[in-house]
């Protein structure tokens, strides 16, 4: 449906409808704005943990902090 034609028909809908639709079309619109949002957190991540256990480098190898938290769960 071209825009034009889309314009002329909504002026010929009784006035309950078209507030139907202007709700509709501001729904759909915050959707749209809120989903845009939340792609931008999901780019977002950090390695913010990154050297978390650095202080333990040299009490156990990887693979022994690996063990280590296996035991743990």
């Amino acid at each position: 449906m071209e825009l034009a034609s889309f314009i002329e028909d909504f002026g010929n809908l009784p006035e309950s409808i078209q507030r139907q639709l202007i709700d509709y079309a501001e729904f759909l619109r915050a959707k749209a704005k809120q989903n845009r949002k939340s792609k931008k957190v999901k780019h977002n991540f950090t390695f913010s943990w990154e050297n978390g256990l650095s202080d333990l480098k040299d009490q156990y190898t990887s693979v022994e902090l690996q063990h280590k938290i296996t035991e743990l769960r």
